[in-house]
Order: C-alpha cells, then sequence, then structure tokens
C-alpha cells in the first residue's frame, strides 16, 4: 500500500487511512468491499431541515466516518455522518443559525455559497478560524427580498478548501418563494465527484493534478452512481442542481423531457427558459422545471474543454478527453410510465432582480487571472494570482463604497477557464468576450473562458464588510487565485 502524505493523514485523521498511523480512532478496512460503484439504486435525498416562525437551528458536525459512497464504504468525510449533509431549507427574512462542531484533525469553517448576508462577526465571515475540537456559532440574517433558489455550504478555509470538499464536506441551502411553484415531485441534485483507492479510501491528490484543477474518476449524485428517478408521463418536477465539483464542469442533457430553467445561482428568471442542455461551472447552481415524457431518459455530462497548460496533461491529470467518455457520463436515469398526470398550472412571472445596465457607475476595475509556469514556489509549481498577487490574509486588495454600482472586467489571461465567485454581492452579467448579454443575467459564479473576458456590474448593497472573491476551481483558490474585497 502506498504511504500516506502527512497532508492525507491530517485530512483525514481518525478515519482509518493506514489505521495504526491515523491513531487510536482509526477504523480498520477490509477488501471485501466491492470493486466499482453501485448502480441503478433509487435516488436517496438528503435529510431536510426546515425553518419555522422565522428562524432555522442547526448543528452541523464536520467530521470522519465510514459512509456510503457509490454503494461502498469509503473512509471519508461529512456533515452529521452523511455525503451530502442536510439540506437546510428557508424564506426570506428568516434567521439561519448553524453550530458548526469541528470533529476533523484539521482547522475548518463554514461559508453559505450564494446567500445575501453580513460577511462580518459571525455572519459569512471566511476569516473565521474553527480548530480541531471547538465550535463556533454562525448565524445569517437573510434579507426579507432575498432572491429564492438554490445554494449551499462548504468550508472556506484557505489552503484546505478542496481537499476537504473533495473528501464530502457540503450540503444544499434552498430558500423558498412566498408562493410555492406546483410541481408533482421536487428533487435536490448535489453533484460531486471524488476518488477511492482499493480500500476505499481518499488518496492524496499529487501537485501535478492540483495546478490542472483535480476530476476525480467518480462522479455521484447526492453520493450515489446513476441512481433511478421514477415519474409519470406530464408530470412537471422541480430539480434544484448543484454542481459541487472541485474542478469538473458539469454540460448537462437530459435528451427526451421537457426543460425550462427558472434561474442559475440567484439569478431567477422573469419567466421560464426552454433549454436542452446547461453548462454549470463549479459552484454554479440550476433550478430546473423538468415536464416528464413517456420513456427513460438520462441525465448526462458531456466533455467539457476547460483548457490546460502545455506539457502538463498524462494519466489521470486535467480534463478528460471526449474520446474517453463519448456518450458523456451517466449521472441519474430518469424512469418514466404510468398513467399520465394532469397538467399543472403555467409558471407565474417573477418580479427578477433590477438591471444596472442604467445605473451610474461608480468605479471600473479590470481583474486579471493568470497561471503560470515556470513562476512558482519550486520546480514545475505555477503561480495562481489575481492582478499578479497571490492571496494574503493580511492585505485588502480592492475597497469598495458601500452602496454604489461597480463594472468590473474579469481579464483571463491562462489557457485554462477560470470561474470567478463573489461572495455575498451577486454579480450581472453585462458582456462576454465583448459581445454584450441581452437578457438579465445575474450569478455569483462566472465562467471566464481561456484567454477570455467577462464584465459584470455589482450592486454593493445592504452590508459592509471584508469578504473574498476568488476562482472556484478550489485548487486554484488553495494555491493564491484569491483576493480581499473591502466594502465600507
Amino acid at each position: 500500500m502506498k504511504a500516506m502524505s502527512r497532508r492525507q493523514a491530517l485530512l483525514l485523521g481518525g478515519v482509518g487511512v493506514a489505521g495504526t498511523a491515523v491513531g487510536a480512532a482509526g477504523l480498520f478496512w477490509t477488501l471485501a468491499s466491492p470493486p466499482g460503484p453501485v448502480t441503478a439504486s433509487e435516488l436517496i435525498q438528503p435529510q431536510e431541515e426546515r425553518s419555522g416562525d422565522g428562524q432555522l437551528q442547526v448543528r452541523l458536525e464536520a467530521g470522519p466516518g465510514r459512509i456510503q459512497i457509490a454503494g461502498r464504504a469509503a473512509s471519508a468525510l461529512g456533515y452529521n455522518g452523511g455525503i451530502p449533509g442536510p439540506t437546510l431549507r428557508v424564506r426570506g427574512g428568516d434567521v439561519l443559525r448553524i453550530k458548526l462542531v469541528n470533529n476533523l484533525v484539521q482547522t475548518t469553517n463554514l461559508h453559505v455559497h450564494g446567500l445575501h448576508v453580513s460577511p462580518e462577526g459571525n455572519g459569512d465571515n471566511v476569516f473565521v478560524s474553527v480548530e480541531p475540537g471547538g465550535s463556533f456559532d454562525y448565524e445569517y440574517r437573510l434579507p426579507k427580498d432575498h432572491p429564492p433558489g438554490v445554494y449551499w455550504y462548504h468550508p472556506h478555509h484557505h489552503g484546505t478548501v478542496a481537499d476537504q470538499i473533495f473528501a464530502g464536506l457540503f450540503g444544499a441551502i434552498v430558500i423558498d418563494e412566498p408562493e410555492p411553484i406546483k410541481t408533482s415531485a421536487e428533487r435536490v441534485l448535489v453533484i460531486s465527484d471524488t476518488r477511492l483507492d482499493a480500500l476505499g479510501n481518499i488518496p492524496a491528490v499529487p501537485a501535478m493534478e492540483r495546478m490542472i484543477g483535480r476530476e476525480g474518476e467518480l462522479v455521484l449524485v447526492n453520493g450515489q452512481t446513476n441512481p433511478q428517478l421514477r415519474g409519470r408521463p406530464g408530470e412537471r418536477e422541480r430539480w434544484r442542481i448543484i454542481n459541487a465539483c472541485v474542478s469538473r464542469h458539469l454540460r448537462l442533457r437530459l435528451d427526451g423531457q421537457q426543460l425550462q430553467l427558472l434561474g442559475i445561482d440567484s439569478g431567477r428568471f422573469s419567466e421560464p427558459e426552454e433549454v436542452e442542455e446547461l453548462l454549470l461551472a463549479p459552484g454554479n447552481r440550476a433550478d430546473l422545471l423538468v415536464t416528464a415524457s413517456t420513456g427513460d431518459s438520462v441525465l448526462r455530462a458531456l466533455y467539457q474543454n476547460r483548457g490546460s497548460m502545455p506539457g502538463m496533461m498524462g494519466p489521470r491529470l486535467g480534463p478528460r478527453s471526449p474520446a474517453d467518455q463519448p456518450d458523456g457520463i451517466a449521472l441519474a436515469t430518469f424512469r418514466i410510465s404510468g398513467e399520465p398526470a394532469v397538467p399543472l398550472t403555467a409558471v407565474p412571472s417573477y418580479q427578477g432582480q433590477p438591471d444596472l445596465r442604467s445605473s451610474a457607475v461608480a468605479a471600473r476595475r479590470q481583474l486579471v487571472l493568470t497561471a503560470g509556469m515556470g513562476m512558482g514556489r519550486g520546480p514545475g509549481m505555477m503561480r495562481f494570482t489575481i492582478n499578479g498577487r497571490e492571496f494574503n490574509e493580511a492585505r485588502t486588495d480592492t475597497t469598495v463604497a458601500a452602496g454604489t454600482v461597480e463594472e468590473w472586467t474579469l481579464t483571463n489571461a491562462s489557457p485554462m477557464d477560470h470561474p470567478f465567485h463573489l461572495h455575498i454581492w451577486p454579480m450581472q452579467i453585462i458582456e462576454e468576450n465583448g459581445q454584450p448579454v441581452a437578457t438579465v443575467r445575474w450569478q455569483d459564479v462566472v465562467n471566464v473562458p481561456a484567454n477570455g473576458r467577462v464584465k459584470v456590474r455589482v450592486a454593493f448593497k445592504d452590508f459592509r464588510g471584508r469578504s473574498v472573491y476568488h476562482c472556484h476551481i478550489l485548487d486554484h483558490e488553495d494555491l493564491g487565485m484569491m483576493g480581499i474585497i473591502e466594502v465600507r
């Protein structure tokens, strides 16, 4: 068995990666686990915690354990012993309180990805460090007009984000509308990827693969491989899809079914849009209506070229080619049978977020995302920077006046895509590679293509404080592609 690195021992300490090497809390694994993933089981929904009387209080324990991944026992991390963690369901105006308990042997913390809440104190403060054996009480006060949709939570302690998410620490957040859309069923689909060795352990990731951005061979929906969903012809289901992968872009298709996109991230559309295909960068979410037709359909993730660095491709490194999986990856199978359902009423129009294209702009900035060889921390290593600088917690990179609108040009000076994520304040996409965007599109993760640029506008309203922006290929974030913003 390959020797365990110190980094991996720290990450999965107490889970039994090497039994006695991890200490008395280790779990011993056998070789009796099945060699491959178990497919075609019924889709399992994560446990749900729902708010009442304007508040939701939950306890999330981040820790190692024996967790089912792809139908086999795995040595992994989870919130409250599961992958994904519980789904947290709230409404605009609610107060969400989370006690995070750290049962890891690493420092961790919590980020409520996409929520428009305060970044200060015990809000969505990524500068909090919860040490092993410790806990922290978070409190998030959602504005009454917070956009409905699907969001998620995950660790955000710099340097360990990719490892902890790859090992299983993530879960969904749903913000409901005041008046729900009528559907036959509602499903949360958290798509993640990881890798297991013959003993059911998550192996250490080589430095080269971190630089490309890791992609695990196991692509999971709610911790399962190609689970089954069942419905009747004519039923309208609501699928809330989260790309919780560390680096993998998901180009999704569900041929044979009618798909209506309600929105991406927090950007709910005024009317549903008919779509055949969806591209979700890491961190993106989709709110999707699926109207069922007779027969079976497979939700697939097709090959998406997100670029690479010349000379860095090799066995198990970086994005796979179309030849590896010409039909893509089967994520889930939708089986339709039985008597047709009575059609539901049309989806009501939604009063969406404002259009900033006519707003006064207080400042225009350019943020340049760069990944370069030959200037790194060691032989063969790369530097990942924004405006030429690696992340430094002691330095504030961007200072913004509260209540203003700014226009940012996000420029990618590398041959790899970089999905750009701004915490707290969503972005309206104005231009892509110099071409104006005709519709109002709000997202909190914006994919900036290799050697391309995207122009966005941001309204810095409601909150002041210090937060971050970064590449959501999380290996790149951990390697330095992150900056600090302060709104004051």
